[in-house]
């Protein structure tokens, strides 16, 4: 039987869940009866004895499962952030009942039906924009899933669905295994030469943790960046780089060469199933872009533009390596480290030099100041409300009324069961029932730095953007406003849902912005104005180097999807190599690959949308210039962006979105010109 403690609503302040009393033997129990509820659920919108409407359809439809949704997020979020053998092992058993489940509905001939009945007379029912989208959505989860398909093709759809459930999940799970297998132990003092202060005890610290004598470095962002930026010691950088790209890729039980074969070929049988050419055409139907040419092209015309710039930092930064310790061949593991001394040698601008100012407790405060003033948040820390790690900190977030918002949990650091990266996922979704707007469940998750015994958790400002990227995500989920949940907060086109995020990277850029939140976590003085300077003067810093990195991604990630029959390629690393063909400036590693651990694309759900970052930097570089045009804490910009952005969830086509917002459709240039990839004419 379903457990008490899981039952929704949770008998908790919030409907939060109740974190502390789950049991990991409870899940599978709850999964089972949350799917038979849902079934049951399912079984009364067909039963139905009269005509099928939108009500007693589509929006009946909407609302089914809730206590499944609930459980899964918990689940599921746990599974990324806090997980164990037993967890993992819990997922491979649940991934299959619920991609079963999926099939259930998505090929069950009567609810079809009463969709389609629903669908064809949709021009008679007088429906709101909202409703519209809810109805064309529904109609092609069915129609897009196989809902057409004869009896004999659905049985193939639904083997395909539970064999990539179970492949996608034991992809993410290698790959965590890979990054906690690795350890580089320092014994000799001399080879820390370079690294900050921070850095060296931090690896102290995770030292003594392990019962080990010397400085102990990971795979784990926070060790491995400034391992890789700063160590002077060239041997143990490559050590390190040499570890992290052959992450399964060694040819043991970790090993995911197959799994990507296995992946694509089950991702193209399923798209030429249901009537596509490729896998892309089939994902690209419901983005932005359309068409996989439209990628192609719009990425081709990026790379036009970069490459040049590219190849001329490339080499500069060659040089300077040549010059400053006689190095023939600069290799990737020596990228970060002579591009941070080269960055001071032009800027005076040392990483190290902002960490001071930076104090994580501060962005915090920061980020959540910026949200006030631009959409009149307030942000307060509870204490009340369970959470899965004490890491954990959990705010209650209301409007200027006193309204609740959104309850938002932040989740910081990194240990053995949380998985590398950062992102942002929700535990429920707002959505308005029986008059009521009930209100959304927000979480991000990152890996900073630990707080060490002579320090708190100073970021680099890569990590406070990376940090105001997630708060953007989790600003379009709390500020959601639909009525409908699979509508609600990010729930959008895959390639629009980044725009958010990467606007709220600009603000720190911004003197006015920086100055809230900027102070010495010692002596409490402002960041100085000639940094604020040098931070904005060097935001292009090879920027044509960092473009083509993320292009070539975009053009790995089309290769598998939109490329060649997968029966023809045999070899992922032969494969990836000609993908990165036109983009590689640094020469090959012959015992890495980027496939077998490229997560974004293989376990999470950005395959044949990985372009969807640079596309959205073309949204958010025109949407900031409104910003800038009108001042960056303008309450009227900011309102039009709430209103018809961040509320809006997937209630209407993006571009429309966009416009209302805009005026018009966004301006490749303003993103060539941020980038200074282009000089625009006065």
């Amino acid at each position: 039987m379903i457990k008490k403690s899981l039952i929704t609503p949770f008998k908790t302040k919030y409907n939060t869940p109740p974190f502390t009393k789950i049991e990991n033997d409870d899940f599978l129990p709850t999964f089972k009866e949350a799917i038979k509820m849902a079934k049951e659920e399912i079984d009364t919108i067909v039963n139905n004895p009269e005509l099928p409407t939108f009500e007693n359809t589509i929006e009946a439809l909407d609302f089914s499962g809730e206590q499944l949704d609930r459980i899964s997020s918990i689940f599921f979020n746990l599974n990324s952030a806090e997980t164990n053998e037993t967890i993992q092992k819990i997922a491979q058993e649940v991934s299959p009942l619920l991609s079963e489940f999926s099939n259930d509905i998505t090929l069950n001939e009567d609810l079809f039906k009463r969709v389609k009945s629903v669908y064809n007379s949709k021009n008679t029912l007088n429906l709101t924009t909202e409703q519209e989208t809810l109805l064309d959505k529904k109609y092609k989860s069915f129609s897009r899933n196989g809902a057409n398909l004869q009896e004999d093709k659905k049985k193939e759809l639904r083997e395909i669905d539970k064999k990539l459930s179970q492949l996608k999940l034991k992809f993410g799970e290698n790959v965590l295994a890979e990054t906690n297998k690795f350890e580089m132990l320092i014994t000799d003092e001399v080879n820390l030469s370079g690294l900050p202060e921070g850095a060296i005890e931090a690896a102290k610290q995770l030292a003594e943790s392990k019962d080990k004598e010397g400085w102990l470095f990971t795979l784990d962002y926070p060790s491995y960046i400034p391992f890789m930026t700063y160590a002077d010691n060239r041997d143990l950088r490559k050590k390190l780089a040499l570890a992290a790209g052959a992450k399964s890729f060694k040819g043991d039980t970790l090993d995911n060469q197959n799994i990507v074969l296995d992946i694509i070929k089950l991702r193209h049988q399923r798209a030429q199933l249901l009537g596509y050419k490729t896998h892309a055409h089939f994902v690209l139907e419901e983005r932005m872009a359309e068409i996989p040419e439209k990628v192609q092209s719009f990425l081709d015309e990026l790379l036009e533009k970069a490459k040049p710039a590219a190849e001329r930092e490339f080499k500069n930064l060659e040089n300077f390596a040549k010059g400053l310790d006689g190095i023939d061949h600069l290799e990737k593991w020596d990228g970060a480290y002579y591009s941070e001394k080269l960055k001071q040698k032009l800027f005076n601008l040392d990483d190290e030099l902002l960490k001071p100012y930076f104090k994580l407790e501060n962005v915090i405060k920061g980020s959540f100041v910026i949200a006030n003033k631009l959409f009149d948040l307030n942000f307060e820390e509870i204490h009340d409300i369970d959470k899965y790690h004490e890491d954990v900190l959990t705010y209650k977030v209301t409007d200027s009324k006193g309204n609740l918002v959104s309850i938002f949990y932040a989740d910081f650091f990194p240990r053995p069961g949380k998985r590398n990266g950062a992102w942002m996922t929700s535990y429920k979704s707002q959505y308005i029932k029986d008059g009521e707007n009930s209100r959304p469940q927000v979480s991000i998750v990152c890996n900073f730095t630990k707080p060490t015994k002579s320090k708190p958790s100073l970021l680099t400002f890569n990590e406070v953007t990376t940090l105001f990227h997630e708060f953007g995500h989790a600003l379009h989920g709390m500020l959601a406003n639909t009525t409908y949940p699979s509508l609600s907060g990010t729930s959008v086109y895959w390639d629009f849902v980044e725009l958010p995020s990467q606007v709220m990277e600009n603000w720190c850029y911004e003197k006015e912005a920086l100055e809230l939140f900027t102070t010495h976590y010692q002596t409490g003085e402002v960041i100085p104005m000639d940094l604020i300077e040098k931070i904005k003067e060097s935001a292009t810093f090879h920027e044509g180097m960092q473009t083509l990195r993320q292009i070539s991604f975009g053009l790995l990630d089309m290769s598998w999807h939109a490329g060649e029959s997968p029966d023809k390629i045999k070899n992922v690393k032969a494969h990836e190599l000609k993908a990165f063909k036109s983009t590689q400036l640094y020469p090959d590693v012959a015992e890495n690959c980027m496939s077998t651990s490229f997560s974004h694309i293989f376990q999470g759900g950005y395959s044949s949308g990985y372009y969807s970052y640079k596309w959205a930097e073309v949204l958010d570089a025109d949407a900031f210039e409104y910003f800038k045009e009108e001042g960056i804490f303008n309450k009227t910009v900011a309102n039009k962006f709430k209103d018809n952005v961040l509320s809006q969830g997937g209630t209407d086509n993006p571009m429309t979105l966009y416009k209302r917002f805009r005026g018009k459709e966004p301006e490749p240039e303003a993103l060539l010109k941020r980038a200074g990839l282009i000089e625009l004419n006065k």
